[in-house]
């Protein structure tokens, strides 16, 4: 037996209201047609759905029967449909972004505050990966937008709006204070256990090019995954490290880390906005991706 919807919508309402007329006028209908409806959804049914009495209608067991199912599954319907609405606003909706930790660190932390303010019906899921993982995530469309760290080499049809410029600081846990007397010769870095981070990352393509050109070649002698992993190895005295100067204040103001002066000019990083210009965005990412972008211009 086919199900025609459009009769259990018009059963709804005529059980909600226990009247033809009040239903008609919900349904945008008129009533000769609902009664119309509800005979022939008694005659598919075979069995009587409502009985008349002086004061409307009310439902026979039958029909409470019914109403017992149809009224979970339409108020489901009606609320899926109301998302879908939603998902239509730029002010509503979901925006999946990636971002690396230090990205995370040093601009989506400070400006998704003010966004949520803005906005507090958009949802936002971030996914933490390496710049390389991001890029690979947002290629095969799972993501709307990253947010990454340089160097990166990016697909024709990919944009980026550079965020900021920032530097890296050399830091030691506190056994290391007899390395901040005079400034570290770079070729004296091969002394001292290195703590990077993995292969997989911008940051090690950016040191290992930088030792490359100096002619030393170095590993770090542990490996992490993220750089907010890597202050605490330090901090506890396992190696030496390059961490973003602002995310190595507080320690180093709390003399819980020390800073290690090198000899030559360190290479700089940037954070970039990237997106596939050949992919529309979600209303709500675009409205995401549009308030960074200008974030972006007064945050550097």
């Amino acid at each position: 037996m086919d199900i025609n919807f459009e009769y259990y919508k018009i059963f709804y309402y005529v059980a909600k209201y226990r009247n033809m007329t009040k239903a008609a006028a919900a349904l945008g209908s008129n009533q000769p047609n609902v009664t119309r409806i509800i005979k022939l959804l008694e005659a598919q049914l075979n069995c009587r759905l409502f009985v008349r009495e002086a004061r409307g209608i009310r439902l026979t067991p039958e029909g409470e029967l019914l109403y017992s199912h149809v009224v979970p599954a339409y108020q489901h319907l009606l609320r899926a449909q109301e998302e879908i609405c939603r998902r239509d606003s730029p002010t509503c909706g979901t925006a999946e972004i990636g971002a690396t930790a230090t990205a995370l660190h040093l601009f989506l932390l400070h400006v998704l505050h003010d966004f949520r303010m803005e906005y507090p019906a958009v949802r936002i899921k971030i996914h933490s990966h390496t710049t390389l993982e991001n890029l690979k995530q947002l290629v095969s469309g799972k993501l709307d937008f990253a947010v990454v760290t340089s160097p990166m080499d990016l697909p024709p049809n990919f944009s980026c709006v550079k965020v900021l410029d920032f530097k890296e600081t050399l830091v030691g846990g506190m056994q290391y204070q007899h390395l901040c007397k005079t400034p570290l010769a770079l070729e004296d870095f091969q002394k001292y256990p290195w703590i990077g981070l993995g292969s997989q990352t911008s940051s090690y393509r950016l040191y290992k090019d930088f030792f490359t050109k100096h002619n030393i070649d170095i590993e770090p002698d542990m490996e992490v995954e993220t750089s907010g992993l890597m202050l605490p190895m330090i901090e506890n005295n396992l190696g030496i490290g390059f961490v973003p100067e602002t995310l190595a204040v507080p320690l180093l103001k709390q003399k819980k880390l020390v800073n290690i002066r090198i000899d030559c000019d360190m290479p700089t990083h940037s954070i970039q906005i990237v997106s596939d210009q050949g992919r529309g965005k979600s209303p709500a990412a675009d409205t995401l991706y549009k308030y960074l972008k200008k974030q972006s211009r007064t945050f550097g």
